[in-house]
Order: structure tokens, then sequence, then C-alpha cells
């Protein structure tokens, strides 16, 4: 990393999980953050990445009101010490990731948004965004399309898109905190509901460094994406 080669000071990086999620695709009455993997509680895997990397200096959890209480257990039984905040999430995603943005330590110089429900990041994966996001002010995982990419008109097939010019965005998403609240701000205030944090970047011309994921990161959002992460899991530790 480029303050060890040059002796500098590593910046403090915070790390917000939208977790205010309702899991209406996973069946009514159903927190899937608490849903186990493996024996793990989903939330609990995702916060543990974070815990167990050294770049990492604190975790804010922006929530709804009901698990505030259930998730400061899970992060006690868990030993994820370094969760400094459980808060009460927004109406929205964005919200929710706003509030914690502003959350953040005062010294926090960059933030890591990760998606509560995405626990199989792998931890060189989450040193490499981050690295590269403290080179060039912004980074996101991302992994190419693997299906073909068409243009449609009028219900019929128009154009095909090369695919080597796509890619799917994951998170973690890493920006200078300043410039991600602000982002967020203008577009809360434009009556933008962006579907992830790089579209905010991106209104106020935020550019955004590419960094090869993995297909394994996925986002569990119905009961089938529970066996799917499970056979991921027992992959990759083999």
């Amino acid at each position: 990393m480029w303050w060890k080669k040059e002796k500098k000071e590593k910046p403090f990086i915070s790390a917000v999980i939208p977790a205010a999620g309702s899991s209406s695709r996973m069946g009514e009455g159903t927190n899937k953050l608490l849903m186990e993997i493996a024996g793990i509680p989903l939330l609990a895997r995702t916060l543990l990445v974070f815990e167990r990397c050294p770049l990492v200096d604190e975790i804010i959890i922006p929530c709804r009101e009901q698990d505030i209480l259930p998730y400061a257990r899970l992060c006690e039984t868990f030993g994820v010490t370094k969760a400094s905040q459980i808060i009460r999430g927004g109406n929205s995603r964005m919200a929710s990731v706003l509030c914690g943005v502003k959350a953040c330590a005062k010294q926090a110089a960059f933030v890591a948004i990760h998606d509560a429900a995405r626990p199989l990041l792998r931890p060189e994966h989450l040193e490499a965004v981050l690295g590269q996001a403290m080179v060039h002010g912004a980074a996101c995982l991302v992994v190419p399309m693997k299906d073909s990419v068409k243009k449609l008109k009028d219900g019929f097939i128009a154009a095909d898109v090369p695919r080597a010019s796509l890619a799917a965005a994951q998170t973690p998403q890493v920006f200078a905190r300043a410039k991600i609240r602000h982002a967020l701000e203008t577009a809360m205030a434009r009556g933008f509901d962006t579907t992830d944090d790089c579209a905010a970047a991106e209104l106020i011309g935020i550019p955004v460094f590419a960094v090869q994921g993995d297909y394994t990161n996925i986002k569990v959002t119905t009961p089938e994406d529970i066996i799917i992460a499970q056979a991921f899991l027992q992959e990759m530790e083999e």
C-alpha cells in the first residue's frame, strides 16, 4: 500500500453496512440477516470480514429500530468490536447509507459501503478495493457480465450491447467520505433514488475505479440465494 511505501500514516477508514431492509422477498416475517449459513447468521458473516480487516477502523450499522438490540447482541456474541454505532436507518437504502456516513467518526477519511446481505466477500477483495480507493479517491468491486445483453425497442431486440464495455457492480463501494456525503445529499435533494452509491457519485462527477471482484460475492435476496451461498461457502472453505 502507498502509505507503507512512503511511510505515511494509514487513513482512518469507516465501514457503513446498511441493514435496514425488510427482507420482503425472503418471506413474510423473515429477517434474512439473522438466517444462518452453515451455522452462522448472515449478518455476522458480513460483519466479521470487516472486523478482521486491518485497514478498517470502525463499523456503522444503520438498521430498523426494532433490530438495533438484536444486532447489538449479535455483535457481542460474535466479537464484532469495531461496531461503534448501530443506528436507526432511513426509509430507503440511500437514506440509510447517508445516515451511516454522517455517523462516521470525524477523522474518517474514507468510507466503505457494503450490502449487509453480501456475506461472502473475500478478505483479499476488500483490501484490494480499499487500497485502490485510497489511490484513486473512489473504487468499486465489479464482475464481467456473463450473459449476452440486448437493447430493446417496442418489445423487440433492437441491438446487441458489447459485453466488454459492461460490468455488474458489487459492494464494497469505497469513497472519500466528504465526497460521498456530498453526492448522497445532492441525489436526495434532487429526488433521485439511486440503485447504488456509485450512481450518486456519478451524479456529481466522481470517477470510480473498477476493481475485479468475484461471482461468489452474491447478494442474498431470495430463499434460493441461501442455498447458493451455502454451496459457495463450502467451495471457498475446501
